[in-house]
């Protein structure tokens, strides 16, 4: 699928004398992370297809300081913010797109503060919107009839109340889309935010990956849907603890919307 994906860095574009209409932020998880690449070619083959005028920073991104902020290093946040605020104000960027909900929640509520003021959307927002210009259409294909539960990450739902753009996406696919109990403002976290992600859990009698799973298995899904890269894999980490890999899948919405017809 990489071989015929069309990617242009900024830096190539303004050699060109273009500006892009958006900026894909594509973050550490999506840059780095083998499962989480395999989202960002997701995302991008859906831009492709809708024939949409982005580009990315490519070497000139670095990783926007959610991270060492959530665990309390304000200092190395703020530097790592103005870096990438220089980068993004010398390119003029208006708009930025990231599928990840950790970095849309940073560049659009901490980066004002310093300078960086832009329009901020989550990739499930930016699809619905090219889905109600008519830019891109949605087939069910192999998802079609699906019991599909959805996972609302806590920096998308919670944190910024984005919830119905990631729904409404799934529900285009002819799926069955089924809530857990615990589910939009009363969602449970996966386990994985303000940095936990990068440590091993403190004592208890149980993950909150696995309680998370458990809220998902109760629904007797086909595919647990996410929309975020951390979520991604602490439902994964929760699925194969219950040794069900083989029956349900995690799959981020931008996939399930890119790969409904690779049968």
């Amino acid at each position: 699928m990489s071989a015929n994906l069309v990617v242009p860095t900024m830096a190539e574009m303004m050699a060109r004398g273009e500006q892009p209409d958006v900026l894909f932020w594509v973050g550490c998880s999506g840059s780095f992370d083998d499962r989480a690449k395999r989202i960002t070619k997701a995302f991008v083959k859906l831009l492709n297809k809708a024939n949409v005028s982005f580009a990315v920073l490519g070497t000139e991104e670095s990783c926007t300081g959610d991270p060492a902020k959530r665990a309390g290093n304000e200092f190395a946040f703020q530097m790592q913010a103005m870096m990438n605020i220089e980068v993004l104000n010398g390119y003029e960027i208006k708009k930025i797109v990231t599928a990840c909900p950790h970095c849309f929640n940073t560049l659009k509520n901490e980066y004002p503060e310093l300078g960086g003021k832009y329009e901020v959307v989550h990739h499930t927002q930016f699809l619905k919107s090219l889905l109600d210009e008519g830019k891109l259409r949605i087939e069910g294909g192999q998802f079609k009839g699906k019991r599909i539960t959805y996972h609302d990450p806590c920096y998308l739902g919670r944190a910024n109340q984005v919830y119905e753009a990631p729904r409404q996406l799934i529900e285009k696919l002819d799926a069955e889309l089924v809530e857990m109990k615990r589910s939009r403002k009363n969602g449970l976290c996966c386990g994985a935010g303000g940095a936990q992600m990068f440590k091993e859990p403190e004592k208890g009698n149980k993950d909150v990956n696995v309680e998370r799973t458990d809220d998902a298995m109760e629904t007797q899904p086909d595919i647990i849907a996410a929309a975020c890269p951390f979520c991604n894999t602490m439902l994964t980490d929760g699925v194969k603890f219950k040794e069900k890999e083989g029956e349900v899948k995690v799959l981020d919405v931008a996939e399930l919307i890119a790969n409904a017809e690779d049968l």
